[in-house]
């Protein structure tokens, strides 16, 4: 029986010790509160316990050790206290199955403290307290020279970054930076099985804080000499950033050897993979509100920040869903800002091949107007599930000029198969959406910058087609 991975909230049900021929349980990666039901010792076939990042608390049932055909345990990540049992399988366990449960007592084999005795507490309790006298009035000198610390640093005012006006280390969370050691324990040592995503500047990995809360942790490659700059640009465009379809950095890791942002972690993975995964599949309806996410997300980039921001790398890959399946905008790792005496500026960085703007490609000249045609691009591969970079795009051909010659009547030739068939419901209205959609990115795609429509136009019309798609 596997469960995991899924929003299973509540209690482990007492009822679960009757399934006394369950030899493989898996709850891993759930909400799941409260205890471990003590009935699971009757689940004498049991080989395989997984209950690792959940909320459980309690202790372990000492009866657990009666299940002698017991192979794999793991409770890592939850909220358990008390002694970890010593009998029956637990013999053969290692610290790994026990980890990220700061109240566990033991034995030093699972690297825990061990449990003290009744008498040994009454003991460190007495002594706490006599401690505790000694630094109060020292305590009470370091308060007022806080106060007369704070006081002096609140008249002088706060600095503040001269281009964005704010606290320079405002786009990192109310959580306080992030230690290079908490960040190894929350990825396991950035062990490749947490491994999510890799780009051209460095690796993303899952992990998961002492607190319970999931993160991507992006660490870069200090080794090539852009991934510097791409720290440094991220930390500058993302810390005056907020927006619901912008990925949210929770805190950063940084020190002469490493640097690394840590973001909200998006379950769902990337658009790229639910577009060319063969165990995924979206929707007409799922992919559109997927693009208007992300749409949106540009209209705050270009119209809705003090200084516009260009994202400079839209592609699928950069699309990340979360539990809910909306679409967050990540990896700023190139992006750039436009004072506001600048409508455009000339850069040497090279974006992805095939999502980019001619002016950006020939020239290195990079406007809001560049991630227009890039989103574009990816709005025809949405819909199409084809990449501009597939090799049926030579000479002339390329995915926009492929796509612009099947409109109006031809659509179905180069639409996702999967999308639509001749069988669905309200076919002509679902092939007459599609045919809109293909020429919103067709405008999206004009030549010359100054053709393309904004973000602002894109929105709108894409939520009209919006309406006209859930009539169907």
């Amino acid at each position: 029986m596997d469960l995991s991975m899924n929003k299973l909230s509540n209690g482990i049900p007492e009822e679960i010790g009757s399934l006394q021929n369950l030899i493989h349980l898996s709850l891993r990666d759930n909400k799941l509160q409260g205890s471990i039901p003590s009935s699971m010792s009757s689940i004498s076939a049991l080989e395989f316990l997984d209950l690792s990042h959940n909320n459980v608390s309690g202790l372990i049932p000492k009866s657990l050790e009666k299940l002698l055909n017991l192979k794999y345990f793991n409770v890592s990540f939850n909220n358990l206290v008390g002694e970890i049992p010593s009998s029956g399988p637990f013999k053969n366990l290692s610290s790994q199955s026990f980890i990220s449960n700061e109240a566990l007592c033991g034995s030093p084999r699972f690297r825990v403290p061990p449990c003290q005795s009744s008498t040994s507490k009454h003991r460190s309790k007495r002594k706490k307290v006599l401690v505790l006298i000694l630094p109060i009035g020292i305590a009470l000198v370091l308060v007022s020279i806080a106060f007369a610390f704070v006081w002096i640093k609140y008249i002088r005012g706060k600095s503040t970054d001269p281009q964005l006006g704010v606290d320079s280390s405002s786009f990192v969370s109310t959580r306080g930076r992030i230690s290079y050691y908490e960040l190894l324990q929350a990825t396991d040592s950035l062990n490749e099985s947490n491994l999510i995503g890799s780009g051209s500047f460095g690796s993303v990995y899952k992990g998961i804080l002492r607190d319970g809360t999931f993160i991507a942790a992006k660490v870069f490659n200090l080794q090539l000499q852009p991934a510097f700059r791409s720290f440094d640009t991220e930390c500058e465009v993302l810390r005056n950033l907020r927006h619901r379809n912008l990925t949210k950095v929770i805190t950063s890791c940084s020190n002469l050897d490493f640097k690394a942002l840590v973001l909200e972690y998006m379950s769902n993975g990337s658009l790229d993979k639910w577009l060319y995964s063969h165990n995924y599949f979206l929707d007409i309806k799922h992919r559109l509100s997927i693009m208007i996410d992300v749409a949106c997300a540009l209209e705050y980039l270009h119209h809705g920040c003090s200084l516009p921001v260009i994202h400079c790398d839209l592609k699928p890959s950069n699309v990340l869903l979360d539990e809910d399946m909306v679409a967050h905008l990540s990896d700023f790792g190139i992006s750039k800002l436009i004072s506001e005496d600048e409508s455009a500026l000339y850069t040497k960085t090279l974006a992805t091949l095939g999502y980019i703007a001619p002016e950006y490609g020939l020239e290195g000249m990079v406007s809001t107007k560049c991630d227009v045609y890039s989103y574009g691009i990816m709005l025809m591969e949405t819909f199409t599930r084809t990449k501009p970079s597939n090799e049926m795009f030579d000479g002339d051909l390329s995915l926009k000029q492929w796509v612009s010659n099947s409109l109006p009547h031809a659509v179905m030739e180069v639409v996702d198969p999967n999308l639509i068939t001749p069988q669905d419901n309200h076919l002509v209205k679902k092939i007459d959406c599609v045919v809109s959609i293909m020429k919103v990115a067709i405008n999206c795609c004009v030549e010359s910058p100054k053709g393309r429509i904004d973000m602002k136009d894109v929105v709108a019309r894409l939520k009209t087609i919006k309406i006209q798609l859930l009539e169907c």
